[in-house]
């Protein structure tokens, strides 16, 4: 096996590394998101959250890590669409936030 060959293939591994450690990550952070709104007795809309972020950080030990931040939607009464987010670091849950909203009676 010639360099350029192993080169290719090492980039390939860390590909799909990437790809399968971003699945993990979208769904830790879909059950995050998820988790909170019945914590705030809230609808989750869409059973989904969508990546709007991603750099290369230190952890407070010193390791880099990829900070991941994605957003999520929820309604308190069905006919509104209020913004969440998630923030992951590494694979631990560094924030989870909602937007404020107005609790219905």
């Amino acid at each position: 096996m010639d360099v350029a060959s192993l080169i290719l293939l090492l980039l390939l591994a860390a590909l799909v590394w990437y790809w399968l450690d971003s699945l993990r990550a979208l769904e830790h952070a879909r059950d995050l998101g998820k988790r909170a709104c019945d914590n705030a007795d809230v609808q989750f809309l869409d059973d989904t959250v969508a990546r709007v972020g991603l750099e290369l950080v230190r952890d407070e030990s010193g390791r880099r890590v990829l900070r991941r931040i994605y957003r999520f939607e929820f309604s308190e009464t069905g006919n509104t669409r209020i913004e969440g987010r998630v923030v992951l670091l590494g694979h631990r849950a560094e924030s989870v936030t909602m937007d404020p909203y107005q609790i219905v009676s």
